[in-house]
């Protein structure tokens, strides 16, 4: 435990260092003030005004309700895309730094297995993430609550769900990193993945198009086996506006390739010469 938490403080300094942590929260507590802002306009003081008369419910409070979901899922869509951009871009470069000369001997010097060394850093950058994701999450969410009234626990999901997604896409960095020591390709990659996934969605669409079989079974493969951010960001709008959706799949195969990804870079990371 004591190495485990050793790890973890060696990540956030290191992330601190390089601005990447304030870099982040700087950007969090943008999006708040922002807010803060708008929520003085009259247009939404006067959506939410008509909330509640004389503690009887006004129909009206039906458009605010819609206005508060409307405004989380915004933020949701931001996070698990934009969002998502920055968190890979300000972490791609923290697992290749640990394999420099000269560091990654002085680690392995130390009574750490590797596979402990590798997790550590793992799991300290997804905690950097989830430490801006909780920040930002709960500052909107009291914000808007403080201002309407209507505290919506579903948005509190984002939390989770923006974790995961970062947890998948963090895994493929760090197999990149550990393969071939170049931040910039972990970069390149990973938002590869998060580019494609949109595309690969379209699932039904294509398989409709596709002229062969061959190139249906392709495109069928690819969504299956690639991380679908879109679909598990379309699985936290529809939490937030209540609506239903298609299942889990998107998350267990997600996992599965994250899992995977992680289970690699393990692997040869354990296996590499230094």
């Amino acid at each position: 435990m004591t190495a485990t938490l050793a790890l973890l403080r060696d990540t956030f300094r290191e992330a601190i260092a390089r601005k990447i942590f304030w870099g982040l929260f700087g950007l969090s507590t943008l999006m708040i003030l922002f807010f803060l802002f708008v929520m003085k306009i009259d247009i939404v003081a006067g959506a939410t005004a008509s909330i509640s008369l004389f503690g009887f419910r006004n129909p009206h409070a039906q458009d605010a309700g819609r206005l508060v979901r409307g405004v989380f899922a915004g933020v949701a869509t931001f996070l698990y895309s934009f969002g998502m951009f920055l968190a890979v871009f300000a972490s791609a470069g923290l697992t290749p730094s640990v394999l420099e000369p000269g560091r990654i001997e002085l680690l392995l010097s130390k009574p750490l297995s590797r596979w402990h060394i590798l997790l550590g850093r793992y799991a300290g950058n997804l905690l950097v993430v989830l430490c801006n994701t909780v920040y930002l999450v709960l500052g909107v969410w009291l914000i808007l609550g403080w201002k309407t009234g209507i505290w919506s626990a579903a948005f509190l999901l984002a939390i989770p769900t923006t974790t995961f997604i970062f947890a998948v896409l963090l895994a493929a960095v760090v197999l990149v990193g550990v393969l071939w020591d170049s931040t910039a390709l972990s970069i390149m990659i990973t938002v590869g993945l998060m580019i494609v996934s949109p595309i690969l969605a379209q699932k039904d669409t294509m398989v409709k198009l596709l002229s062969s079989e061959w190139s249906r079974q392709l495109w069928l493969a690819l969504y299956y086996v690639l991380p679908k951010v879109h679909d598990l960001g379309h699985i936290t709008l529809s939490a937030i506006m209540d609506r239903t959706f298609d299942g889990w799949m998107p998350v267990w195969t997600s996992a599965l390739f994250g899992a995977a990804a992680l289970g690699s870079a393990l692997y040869v990371f354990s296996r590499r010469s230094f």
